[in-house]
């Protein structure tokens, strides 16, 4: 059962704090090109990146990047995905994808605005009129930019003494913002920038209002069946599918703890609930991230990027924050994309612009500013290395 640091640390990945994770030595052979013959050696200077990051006394226990150029896709791979077996990380292995989720629902709202059940200039007021009167003001625009100033639900004392007295607690995500109804806005929409699970929530409840249909099945129709993710959903319990990267809590010098299923994600739903694999999140962040799955007028809209408002945890390079999505500017280029983090996962997947290649990386422990930072500064240095290596090879 999780202890009571586990939850804990949950809070922390909500709000945006981190789990920590194991050092293991384990490594893999060369990576090769999935779903083909053995190649040409991939970049050895990549590879060595990984060994060294899950070599780190506080590294993750594995970590799983994939590249992918048109057809061509590269998986290198260090550690494991499983310490009980030593399993290495696989391209179809199912994991948390944490507050890429926001990405997704960032693709029902604007999908629903191209085919005009939804506005960017809806108000909570006109479709959510139950939520608190203060908050009637907030656009959709807003919430998707993360400029509502919703107060936080994941950080409500409530909220977390839930969690605290049932991790695995099956919360009814639709009710999710009671929690912060009496409490008033953080600031004038569209003043500033705070990152809050809140947003994602009232989103997806927006989207529900404008079509009355259940988000779930928004998500199926919109997003998982035109790109063919056939093993991304978005469970309420704690279970994962088979087989899954495994996630961990470490905290040197105790042994690690398997945090993969210790906490339900009900409490997070469409702010972070969702499960995927490395080889959907790859083709979903194409699509997103390029101009495959929104009109021109749209996707105008979501890349209008607010400078220096960066994701959480702050993917490489310099951010800046669009609709559900972010810019990163790498010394060797831009991608589009998100990044999220859970107890146990810490995750990012970029596209470039015109969507023709991506990259997801993952590692499965948690980490996030709030602690050990230089863990995810070394991160996102081996970030930019690849996003480097993905913009440079033509």
């Amino acid at each position: 059962m999780p202890t009571r640091a586990s939850v804990r640390r949950f809070r922390a990945g909500l709000s945006a704090a981190v789990l920590t994770a194991a050092a293991l030595g384990a490594l893999l052979p060369p990576a090769q090109a999935a779903g083909a013959p053995p190649g040409p050696h991939p970049d050895e200077r990549l590879q060595r990146q990984l060994d060294r990051l899950v070599a780190q006394d506080d590294g993750p226990p594995g970590v799983i990047a994939v590249l992918t150029r048109g057809d061509r896709t590269r998986v290198y791979t260090a550690g494991v995905g499983d310490i009980a077996t030593g399993r290495p990380p696989h391209l179809d292995d199912h994991m948390r994808i944490a507050s890429i989720a926001k990405a997704f629902s960032g693709a029902v709202a604007l999908r629903l605005v191209d085919r005009g059940a939804l506005s960017l200039d809806d108000t909570i007021g006109e479709l959510l009129p139950e939520q608190p009167e203060a908050w009637h003001a907030v656009t959709l625009r807003q919430l998707l930019q993360h400029t509502s100033g919703l107060p936080d639900f994941s950080a409500a004392p409530a909220f977390l003494r839930i969690l605290q007295a049932d991790p695995r607690h099956v919360f009814d995500p639709r009710t999710l913002l009671d929690f912060v109804a009496r409490e008033p806005l953080l600031f004038v929409p569209g003043s500033l920038y705070e990152y809050s699970n809140s947003d994602n929530i009232a989103v997806a409840l927006m989207a529900e209002a404008a079509t009355g249909r259940r988000y779930e099945d928004l998500l199926k129709a919109l997003v998982y069946r035109p790109l063919g993710l056939r093993r991304t959903s978005l469970p309420l319990g704690y279970r994962l599918p088979h087989p899954f990267l495994h996630g961990y809590d470490v905290s040197p010098p105790a042994a690690p703890e398997d945090v993969s299923e210790a906490v339900g994600t009900s409490g997070v739903w469409a702010s972070g609930g969702i499960v995927s694999t490395p080889r959907e999140l790859g083709a979903f962040i194409r699509a997103y991230g390029g101009p495959g799955l929104l009109s021109e007028k749209t996707r105008a809209e979501q890349l209008a990027f607010r400078p220096g408002d960066a994701s959480e945890p702050a993917g490489p390079g310099t951010n800046a924050a669009g609709l559900a999505l972010f810019q990163y500017t790498t010394r060797c280029g831009v991608l589009y994309g998100h990044t999220g983090n859970f107890p146990g996962y810490t995750q990012l997947a970029a596209a470039t612009p015109d969507g023709t290649r991506s990259l997801t990386f993952s590692v499965n422990t948690q980490t996030s500013k709030g602690n050990k930072p230089a863990l995810l500064a070394r991160l996102r240095t081996v970030q930019e290395d690849f996003a480097c290596a993905l913009l440079k090879d033509r």
